[in-house]
């Protein structure tokens, strides 16, 4: 299976609800490098699995839907508890959505979202494509 992966990062603000979450109930800010990694058994007639430049560019226009932004304020996360790990899975969906619209060709059949908060702290959603 061959992987290549991509990386940005975005800037946000939020807050959670819940004791469980502490002092991180009141607002407070992360940054979040974020990877986008994606499978496919075997390469294109080009010798690639996706061309890294598209793949870069529409990760980078999934997160600036969120950078410099406070998530709190956002109604698609009305509600919700914005986490790490949701938010990996939220832009899971966001670049399924592109694949699917056949922006980076055929023949993935997987992808994985890693956000990391801190050099000791990440967490990633993957799921099948196709």
């Amino acid at each position: 299976m061959f992987r290549p992966t991509v990386r940005d990062r975005f800037m946000i603000a939020h807050s959670f609800r819940g004791e469980v979450f502490g002092p991180a109930q009141e607002l407070h800010g992360a940054t979040y490098v974020t990877e986008l990694e994606l499978a496919r058994p075997q390469l294109d007639d080009d010798g690639l699995v996706v061309d890294i430049g598209i793949a870069h560019r529409i990760l980078a226009q999934a997160l600036a839907t969120m950078n410099y932004k406070n998530l709190d304020e956002i109604e698609v996360f009305e509600g919700q508890n914005t986490t790490t790990e949701f938010l990996a899975a939220h832009i899971w969906r966001l670049l399924a959505a592109r694949i699917d619209e056949g922006v980076l060709g055929r023949g993935l059949t997987s992808m994985k979202i890693t956000l990391k908060e801190s050099d000791v702290a990440w967490a990633s959603y993957e799921g099948s494509l196709g």
